[in-house]
C-alpha cells in the first residue's frame, strides 16, 4: 500500500489541488484533499509540484504495425511469434509514455488478445488492451492482409461470432477503403447496408461494442444508420480533400455516436506524408466543428501506421487537440471519455476510489500549459510503478517506497 501526494490532480474532468491518493493493490482506495498524513501502513511518495492524471487511453492503436513507411510490407516478412515480440515492445513504448490502456483496432492472428492476457497478469510489461482482432473487411478490401476478409451477410455474422469466441472486446469493421490498401477508394463503402446492420446486430447480441473505419461521408452515414457505436476517423475525406457535411456532423451528435480521431496529432520533427500536409488546417477545423456541434469525441491517433504516428504519439495528439478544444477538454477526451468509449468507465479514466490505480504524474499544470503532459514524472499501471522516459529515477524511487 502506498500514498501519492502532489500539488494538483486532474481527476478526468476537473483540476483540484492538494491530493493524497491512497493505493491498495491495483485499485485506488481513497483520494483525500484535507492535507492529512497517510494512514498507518501506507508508504508516502511525495511528488511535490507534480499533477496527477488518470493514465491516458489511446482509443485507436495498431500494435502490429511498426510505424514505418510500409507496415504492410513489413508484415509480409515476419512470423506471428516474431511479430508478437514487436507487439510487446510497442505496448511497452506506449506504457512508458503514460498510456496505460489501448484499444487495438486491428491486429493479425489475435495478437492483441495475447498481449491482453500477458499485461493483465504483469501490468509492468505493457498497457491494458481492448482488442478487436483482425478488422472485418471484404476480400481485397482495406487491410485484407490482416486476415479478416469476409463476404455476405452470413459471412459478416460468422466473423463477429468468431471474433467474440477468440476474445475480442470490440468489433472493428472497415466500412470504407483506406490509404494503406490499394483498390477501394477511401470515400467508397465496402459493405452493403444489410451487411453493416448484420454486423452491428450480431455484435450487440453478443454484448460487444462495434466501431467502423469510415473516411468518406457515405461510410460515416452508413455506420450510423447501421447502429454502430462509434466511427473511426470520420474525416469526410474525398479525392479533393476534406469536405465535411454539417448535417452529418449534427447527426453524429444527435445519435451519440462516438468519433475517435487523432487529427491532427503527430510527433514533432517527422515529415508528414505529402498528401496529408495540405489538409492539416482542414482537419483542425473539422475537429472544431464536431466538438462545437456536441459530437462525442475521443482521441485515437491511429498509432503505428506511419513514422509520424508511433505508438507513443497520444500525448502529442492530446496537446494538438488542446489547441482546438481546450486543455481540460482534451485531457478528458483521452481519459474519462476514452474510458467510456472503451466500455471501461467503471474501471478507468478517472482518479477515484474503487477504480484501477492507473496514474500519470507530470511536472507542472497541464491544464494551464498542456505541454506539461510531455514532462512525465512517474507512471503507475494498476498500482505498479513503471519507469517512464525522462523520469525513470522518479518512478524507480516510487517503486522502492511502494513495494
Amino acid at each position: 500500500m502506498f500514498a501519492i501526494r502532489a500539488a494538483r490532480m486532474f481527476d478526468g474532468l476537473r483540476l483540484r489541488t492538494g491530493p493524497l491518493v491512497l493505493v491498495d493493490g491495483d485499485r485506488i482506495a481513497d483520494v483525500d484533499f484535507t492535507g492529512a498524513e497517510p494512514p498507518d501502513g501506507y508508504q508516502l511518495i511525495d511528488l511535490a509540484d507534480a499533477t496527477l492524471l488518470p493514465g491516458l487511453i489511446d482509443t485507436h492503436m495498431h500494435l502490429v504495425f511498426n510505424a514505418s513507411t510500409d507496415p504492410p510490407g513489413h508484415l509480409e516478412t515476419v512470423s506471428d511469434d516474431a511479430l508478437f515480440d514487436e507487439v510487446r515492445a510497442a505496448g511497452r513504448t506506449a506504457l512508458d509514455a503514460g498510456i496505460t490502456c489501448v484499444r487495438d483496432l486491428g491486429d493479425r492472428s489475435f495478437l492483441g488478445v495475447r498481449l491482453r492476457a500477458e499485461t493483465a497478469a504483469h501490468p509492468e510489461l505493457g498497457p491494458d488492451v481492448v482488442p478487436a482482432g483482425p478488422p472485418i473487411t471484404v476480400p481485397a478490401g482495406h487491410c485484407w492482409f490482416l486476415g479478416g476478409a469476409v463476404s455476405g451477410v452470413d459471412g459478416v455474422k460468422q466473423a463477429v461470432r468468431a471474433h467474440a469466441e477468440r476474445g475480442a472486446a470490440v468489433i472493428k469493421v472497415m466500412v470504407t477503403g483506406g490509404r494503406m490498401t490499394n483498390g477501394i477508394a477511401v470515400d467508397a463503402c465496402q459493405f452493403s447496408a444489410e451487411e453493416l446492420r448484420a454486423a452491428a446486430d450480431e455484435a450487440h447480441r453478443l454484448g460487444l461494442p462495434i466501431t467502423g473505419h469510415a473516411h468518406g461521408r457515405d461510410g460515416i452515414v452508413a455506420a450510423m444508420e447501421a447502429g454502430f457505436d462509434g466511427v473511426e476517423h470520420a474525416s469526410f475525406l474525398t479525392p479533393r480533400g476534406l469536405e465535411p457535411d454539417p448535417k452529418v456532423i449534427e447527426a453524429l451528435a444527435a445519435t451519440g455516436t462516438v468519433v475517435s480521431s487523432g487529427m491532427p496529432g503527430t510527433v514533432p520533427g517527422v515529415p508528414l506524408p505529402p498528401e496529408m500536409a495540405p489538409m492539416m488546417g482542414q482537419a483542425r477545423e473539422l475537429v472544431r466543428s464536431a466538438v462545437e456541434a456536441g459530437v462525442r469525441f475521443v482521441i485515437g491517433p491511429d498509432a503505428g501506421i506511419a513514422p509520424h504516428r508511433p505508438h507513443y504519439v497520444l500525448p502529442y495528439a492530446v496537446a494538438d487537440t488542446a489547441q482546438i478544444m481546450g486543455s481540460a477538454e482534451a485531457l478528458s477526451a483521452a481519459t474519462y471519455h476514452a474510458a467510456a468509449a472503451c466500455n471501461l468507465g467503471d474501471r478507468k479514466g478517472r482518479l477515484a476510489p474503487g477504480l484501477d490505480a492507473d496514474i500519470l504524474a507530470v511536472e507542472g499544470d497541464p491544464v494551464a500549459d498542456i505541454t506539461a503532459i510531455h514532462r512525465r514524472v512517474a507512471v503507475f499501471h494498476r498500482g505498479v510503478p513503471v519507469a517512464a522516459a525522462g523520469s525513470a529515477q522518479a518512478a524507480g524511487s516510487a517503486g522502492g517506497q511502494a513495494r
